[in-house]
């Protein structure tokens, strides 16, 4: 299911204070549920709620349980949390020739 990317995206942009599971499943469920594809959001909690609990087991996993009870976040030890950290971009920036054009027409006044 595309729904596991759908959950660590939403933890890397929640940070480090992570979200509880029912706003993970809210989120999940608003950007899988469209017009022509409609899913129960029971079912959508059903399962962030078992792959983050199967998940969270796993010594080295990039998805760690916090100190509050149903909350989880990205755990920034992992070695694939830190793949999620890069940011792509340009190193230099290309700069634009400046044309100057000079207005040539003549003034009607």
């Amino acid at each position: 299911m595309s729904y596991d990317r759908d959950i660590i995206f939403i933890l890397n942009e929640a940070g480090p204070k992570g979200l509880s599971v029912k706003k993970i499943a809210r989120h999940v469920y608003n950007h899988n549920n469209g017009f022509f594809n409609v899913v129960s959001f029971e079912d959508v909690y059903r399962y962030v709620s078992s792959y983050l609990i199967r998940t969270s087991k796993v010594p080295d996993s990039i998805i760690e349980k916090t100190d509050e009870r149903g909350v989880y976040r990205i755990n920034n030890s992992s070695k694939m949390s830190l793949q999620l950290q890069f940011e792509f971009c340009d190193d230099e920036e290309k700069e634009e020739p400046e044309n100057k054009h000079e207005d040539l027409s003549l003034s009607l006044f």
